[in-house]
């Protein structure tokens, strides 16, 4: 790496982009920002671009634009809004490496075009994979893109495989934490407040996603992501509970040994080694100390309490457009327990309402996902206002 890596950022500031930043803040001679991008936080990403000048802003939310403008009046920063100019961010000739951490079915468009522009990406976005996971790889591979998860797991996993051949996997072991709730009784789910939902006991992540971690939805997202990223079929894709979060997850082989790698719950790990690929740079961040933890516990996840990782397994066999219609309402169930709307545990018969709303589909092309999402979407909301 003699020169420095030109990265942009897509959702610079989010948990991941914020964290993405902290390294290149920690690496200036071996990163620069070329564009930034956020959705609705201007006054965050204004000081972003203060701090690491780079060539373009883009805020999602156009009305924001004139904010994010005058604010930067006194630089040479190039600022645009809208998702058009996000997409174009994604597909810019001057960067090096993309960083794709935008929230929901957002980073489907950007993920894309970033791949039939021959990109190198890492990939935070779970949705492009879990939505699109096909189209996606198509694209990378006509493209000659390259893609190197940020997440956890998929980069523990990334990892793991190292030097092998898959053809001599005989399963993929993704850990979950078990979320602030794996030892909650049935009875009490009723009761769930959104602020005890947002407390993750392992990571610090933004809302939705600690929701989704929080009914274990996540973890299903992650399945339908390994399948897809790995090549593996569901059935040779388990998930145990590790509440330790210290191996990340694990792969085993034909011969009966299991790879796992380990560290503590710290994003910028994984988010530095999918920038720096295949070389590691050298930092401060801890490493386990085993003798303090003194055991690693696993148990098998209770898919009664949580049959939001179940549906995922199913909707994942079934294929097609179902992925993308399972995101489209998990989002807007979400969302309406955010804005105390539902209960907690009502997320999950609201999106199997709403699934059931959908017939099965082959995917054609990203027009097509566009709409099922739309219609979805808004099918979800109806169902919603029904059961209130």
């Amino acid at each position: 790496m003699s020169e420095k890596i030109r990265l942009s950022i897509l959702g610079s500031t989010g948990s991941i982009g914020r964290q993405t930043l902290d390294l290149v803040r920690m690496f200036p001679d071996v990163f620069s920002v070329e564009a930034l991008t956020a959705n609705d936080n201007v006054d965050l990403l204004i000081k972003q671009a203060l701090e690491y000048n780079p060539n373009t802003v883009v805020i999602n939310n156009e009305t924001l634009y004139l904010t994010l403008k005058e604010s930067l009046k006194d630089t040479d920063i190039k600022v645009f809004a809208g998702a058009e100019s996000i997409n174009h961010v994604a597909e810019s000739e001057n960067i090096d490496e993309l960083v794709i951490a935008l929230v929901g079915f957002a980073g489907l468009q950007p993920t894309l075009r970033a791949a039939k522009a021959g990109k190198r990406m890492a990939l935070a976005t779970k949705e492009a994979l879990v939505v699109a996971g096909e189209l996606l790889f198509k694209a990378i591979k006509t493209n000659n893109a390259s893609l190197v998860p940020i997440d956890s797991e998929h980069s523990a996993i990334f990892q793991c495989l190292q030097g092998e051949n898959l053809n001599t996997v005989s399963k993929l072991i993704l850990t979950a934490s078990g979320g602030p709730f794996k030892n909650r009784n049935a009875e009490d789910f009723d009761s769930i407040t959104i602020n005890e939902a947002l407390s993750h006991p392992s990571w610090q992540m933004g809302d939705k996603i600690t929701i989704d971690s929080a009914t274990m939805m996540n973890k299903g997202f992650e399945v339908i992501e390994a399948h897809w990223l790995f090549g593996i079929n569901p059935e040779n894709i388990d998930v145990v509970i590790h509440p330790e979060s210290i191996i990340h997850s694990m792969v085993a082989f034909v011969d009966g040994s299991i790879k796992a790698q380990l560290g503590i719950p710290d994003m910028r790990i994984p988010i530095l080694y999918s920038l720096t690929y295949p070389y590691r740079l050298p930092t401060n961040i801890a490493t386990p100390d085993f003798i303090e933890l003194h055991s690693l516990t696993f148990e098998k996840p209770n898919l009664k309490l949580f049959p939001h990782l179940q549906l995922a397994y199913d909707i994942l066999k079934v294929g097609g457009i179902m992925p993308c219609a399972l995101n489209a309402a998990n989002e807007v169930a979400v969302r309406a327990f955010l804005n105390n709307e539902i209960k907690f545990n009502m997320m999950y018969q609201v999106v199997v309402k709403s699934l059931e709303t959908v017939n099965p589909a082959p995917i054609s092309d990203l027009e097509q996902l566009i709409n099922i999402d739309a219609e979805v979407r808004q099918k979800t909301k109806e169902i919603i206002k029904q059961i209130k």
